[in-house]
């Protein structure tokens, strides 16, 4: 966590600062490239989240499997670094200039130049609303190897949006020769791997690209399979099928340990599990409602209980330890409080024990994950629990995708979330996301008018020490508008053979495949 808290000192070489002036970031050409391969090198992995499509402009897992990349990306000290741009400038409040490295090409042989990435974004931003929203270009133009991207407003800490996955650059010539289904289950991009085959939503098989650009990969193939069950994925590292596993299940540590060939990295996330309250539903407008449910939340059962300790309690959307994170004590739980709140909102106990208003009970829809992570459906049952002692019902109904769910239907009243609340190094890209309509991870459509003006001026800012009092400001908004809970900020539990080599998971959950990867 001292790394993280670091995190901005690093982007802030990136990016232009608030007097104008402007910023440079180079690095050195790339290392040459290597001969030293074994053909016979293979390896699996298995992730939580299982994906419909390889789409790289609508989802991770291109990325994570080693198959796209993007312009920037984030070294292990989470600095904006470099990739397939080997340099960029901000010209003015709304211009940069990307210098696109000139030795690179598609998996499919052409040439990565700034036409080729001018389409890759242009296709990006139509086919992706969430994509667009983010990224603001208003217009693109492309020069030789120099992209340069006007926005619609001046966003100083623009590198920063162009880590995530969806900005990965691909051929939009490949898919206009191979059609879009069929390059959404196989896309071309510049990575160290190749799709063979793709079966929607359990596996991709990946080969090595003898063509990258860089050192060539060192593995010759990869499985890398997506099971949303963490019992099934534990059994599978245990049994030594899959080599390294994501989001095992806590219990299943200690007898983890008693393996002399298999490991387990516990690392610091940038996650946030938290509840959604819907908008929209009468039950949960009151805000003392809303405060109620947040006293009911034991964030130390669930630290302690559930995640055996690999977790810390929330008190807002990004991890305390961080520079714009908030300072102040998680909630305890407080039934006490619950109940006296629910009883200032005009509820009172039945004849039952429940507790009613105008004659209807307080019942609750909470909508929770089936699988993904082991304690995303453990963790309304500590709230369906201590509801229950003071008289309020909570049904909870688990579905695959809650966001999903949440964006289509009305009828519920709470939902579990999680999402990477700082997977730039910032708390911006977040802000955006959740709290303007539209964003991202804005499914139920959440506004708080106190917010816009601070989010505004979040944006047009660059200076690290101002961006980070400005999220903090943010953060007190939101806790005192409360249209969500944070409940921990989860560690990531990954299993690892032994036999692996070069590699470690990263608290930004971005980088799995890649060239370095390799097998003793």
């Amino acid at each position: 966590m001292l790394i993280l808290a670091f995190i901005m000192a690093g982007c802030s070489n990136q990016v232009s600062n608030n007097n104008g002036d402007t910023i440079s970031s180079e690095q050195p050409a790339p290392a040459e490239k290597s001969s030293i391969t074994d053909d016979n090198k293979k390896i699996t992995i298995i992730h939580s989240l299982p994906s419909e499509t390889l789409d790289p402009h609508n989802g991770w897992i291109a990325l994570r499997a080693g198959v796209t990349e993007t312009l920037v990306r984030l070294d292990e000290n989470m600095h904006v670094t470099p990739w397939l741009a080997s340099k960029w400038e901000a010209k003015d409040d709304v211009t940069w200039v990307f210098t696109i490295r000139d030795d690179i090409d598609f998996q499919d042989g052409t040439k990565l130049d700034a036409a080729a990435a001018k389409a890759s974004f242009e296709r990006g931003i139509t086919d992706s609303k969430a994509l667009a929203a983010s990224l603001k270009i208003a217009s693109l133009e492309a020069n030789g190897q120099e992209l340069t991207i006007k926005t619609t407003e001046p966003l100083p800490a623009y590198p920063t949006e162009l880590v995530h996955p969806t900005t990965s650059l691909i051929s939009v010539a490949a898919e206009t020769s191979m059609g879009k289904e069929k390059f959404n289950q196989a896309p071309v991009g510049t990575g160290p791997f190749k799709v063979t085959s793709f079966v929607s939503g359990k596996e991709i098989k990946l080969v090595r690209n003898d063509a990258y650009w860089d050192e060539k990969a060192r593995l010759a193939e990869v499985t890398f399979q997506s099971n949303a069950d963490a019992n099934i994925r534990t059994l599978a590292f245990q049994s030594k099928q899959a080599d390294i596993v994501y989001h095992l299940s806590p219990e299943s540590l200690e007898a983890i340990k008693q393996e002399q060939d298999l490991s387990v990295e516990s690392v610091t996330s940038l996650r946030t599990h938290y509840f959604t309250y819907n908008p929209a539903s009468n039950n949960v407008t009151d805000i003392q409602v809303r405060q109620a449910i947040d006293k009911l939340i034991d964030r130390d059962a669930i630290v302690n209980d559930i995640m055996l300790g690999h977790a810390m309690p929330a008190n807002g959307p990004f991890n305390s330890t961080l520079p714009f994170g908030n300072s102040e004590a998680a909630q305890k739980l407080d039934s006490v409080g619950a109940l006296q709140l629910l009883e200032s909102a005009g509820y009172t106990a039945g004849a039952n024990g429940k507790l009613e208003k105008d004659g209807k009970a307080l019942t609750l829809k909470l909508i929770a994950f089936s699988g993904i992570n082991p304690e995303l459906p453990l963790i309304p049952l500590v709230v369906q629990s201590e509801a229950a002692k003071i008289g309020v019902t909570i049904e909870i109904v688990s579905v695959e995708y809650p966001e999903v769910y949440i964006k289509d239907q009305t009828d519920w009243d709470i939902s579990t979330s999680s999402y990477l609340t700082s997977p730039r190094g910032d708390g911006g890209s977040f802000l955006n996301s959740t709290y303007i309509v539209g964003g991202s991870y804005n499914p139920a459509n959440i506004h708080i008018d106190k917010l816009d003006p601070i989010i505004k001026q979040l944006n047009a800012t660059g200076e690290v020490a101002q961006r980070n009092e400005l999220t903090r400001k943010a953060v007190e908004i939101i806790n005192e508008a409360m249209p969500h809970s944070y409940i921990i900020n989860p560690n990531i539990l990954v299993g690892v053979n032994k036999r692996v080599a070069n590699w470690k998971p990263g608290a930004e959950e971005f980088y799995i495949v890649t060239n370095k990867l390799d097998v003793n």
